[in-house]
């Protein structure tokens, strides 16, 4: 049987408004992959790293780590094979009703995101393994991972899905997804392409989900 391993995490926060520091975009992004053997190499990489006495964090967080620890993880994770697909919300073009709450818009963005981002990848595997980054506190975690697990089961085929959710640190490979999100949120929210361009040739979905909306909501 093939199994596929889908890592996910998100980038901006459920704040609509408009102020310094409140994302105007929402990203929800996977990466795909065949195989975990990413998650021993990063771990190796760390342990290299630790012995220069680079500056490390607990654990590799591409908005926290160091350029030289952004450069040596993105040089490490593109000698591997994964794709990565992201749907992109832009709030200020979501309407009330997307987000009377936050796992409202959480769920809408993973909707579509898994009708339409993983529609393809899903249909080449038997068993899917789905692990989202944890976030927030465990009240509010319980809220998204329902969410979430809401969407899986009304969107799964004839595969065998799993859902886990797990925090980043626990998983280099969702570590490989920070970094991957962390990339594509640079690009829309600063028109920075430095970290996408590493990663664009693996990019096989992002879409702008609001992009033929024009009233913009606040």
């Amino acid at each position: 049987m093939t199994r596929l391993h889908v890592f996910a995490d998100e980038a901006g926060n459920f704040d609509f408004r408009r102020a310094d520091n409140v994302s105007r975009y929402f990203v929800v992004c996977t990466v795909v992959m065949p195989s975990c053997e990413a998650a021993n190499h990063l771990l190796e990489l760390k342990r290299r790293l630790a012995w220069e006495q680079q500056p490390l964090g607990d654990y590799f967080h591409a908005t926290a780590d160091a350029q030289a620890i952004r450069d040596a993880v993105f040089a490490e994770l593109i000698r591997h094979d994964f794709t990565v697909q992201a749907t992109i919300l832009d709030k200020w073009k979501a309407a009330p009703q997307t987000r009377t709450t936050d796992a409202t818009f959480y769920q809408y963005g993973w909707f579509y995101h898994f009708l339409y981002g993983l529609r393809t990848p899903l249909r080449q595997a038997d068993e899917v393994h789905v692990t989202a980054a944890s976030i927030g506190t465990k009240k509010g975690q319980a809220v998204f991972t329902e969410a979430v697990r809401k969407v899986v089961k009304q969107l799964a085929g004839k595969q065998r899905m799993r859902t886990s959710f797990w925090p980043c640190q626990s998983d280099p490979c969702l570590q490989l997804t920070d970094y991957c999100t962390w990339a594509i949120q640079r690009k829309w929210e600063r028109a920075d392409t430095r970290a996408y361009d590493i990663i664009a040739d693996r990019i096989t979905y992002e879409y702008d989900t609001f992009r033929k909306g024009t009233t913009l909501y606040y």
